[in-house]
């Protein structure tokens, strides 16, 4: 039986044979911070030129999962052009995420951070990579990943073209109408009050959501299951395609 598209590049990627990434630290001496980051070029990388710039995606981890344990959606962007830049935002000298209280206030602390570090990415690999256009980015992020890349985008900047989130709960997604939106939401756990969109806004904005029925939160990433990593990547695949949202809710 022939494989999907999808379900070769998770095999490809599980045999180490299809990203070829670079593991790195970036220094951002304003805050005194090592950055982790992992970069993976695109398989067209050698037609990505100042002249033709290529896209720019950059991923942010869910909390407590390292940056590199989403492969899975690499792969996909390394087939459609992308650079692909996943970000360390915790550090060992970092506070823990608050678990107490009013979480939208006792969190921002950690989302103004990775926004700023998202910042400095930006500003950072957009000098060495000039190839690539970092002046139209995509924001994926998993949980906390995706409040950081929503804190972000909702600070009115005009360098984010899409933002895709992964069952992230807590910071509001952005109402702008520059900004193309996905959310893709798991099973078990609900988004708090005001995160997603009204009926009227789904219509008003460039906006889906998108639930996979059956999905655990903290298995949406490399170690969850190979179908659920499959409907994650189609979703995505379909949403990069500016194809109409086959499931608004």
């Amino acid at each position: 039986m022939r494989l999907s598209l999808t379900l070769a590049l998770i095999l490809a990627i599980s045999s180490g044979g299809l990203l070829a990434s670079t593991n790195n630290t970036i220094y951002d001496e304003l805050r005194d911070r090592n950055i982790p980051v992992t970069v993976s070029k695109p398989i067209n990388s050698a037609s990505c030129t100042q002249k033709n710039q290529c896209p720019v995606a950059i991923i942010s981890a869910g909390y407590g999962i390292k940056h590199t344990k989403y492969q899975f959606i690499e792969a996909l962007l390394k087939q459609r052009g992308f650079l692909t830049i996943a970000v360390g935002h915790e550090l060992p000298s970092d506070p823990p995420l608050s678990t107490t209280g009013n979480l939208y206030q006792t969190r921002s602390e950690n989302w103004q951070r990775g926004a700023a570090t998202l910042r400095f990415v930006r500003s950072f690999l957009g000098e060495k990579f000039v190839g690539y256009n970092f002046n139209a980015l995509t924001l994926i992020g998993h949980s906390n990943g995706g409040d950081i890349s929503s804190w972000l985008a909702n600070e009115h900047v005009d360098f984010i073209e899409r933002v895709i989130t992964i069952d992230h709960r807590r910071v509001p997604l952005p109402r702008n109408h520059n900004i193309k939106v996905l959310s893709i939401r798991g099973s078990d756990f609900p988004a708090d009050e005001g995160v997603l969109y009204t009926p009227s806004e789904l219509s008003e904005y460039p906006v889906c959501i998108v639930k996979i029925d059956k999905s655990r939160h903290n298995d949406m990433y490399d170690g969850g299951p190979t179908w659920l990593k499959e409907a994650i990547i189609d979703k995505i695949a379909l949403f990069l395609t500016n194809k109409p949202c086959d499931n608004k809710r």
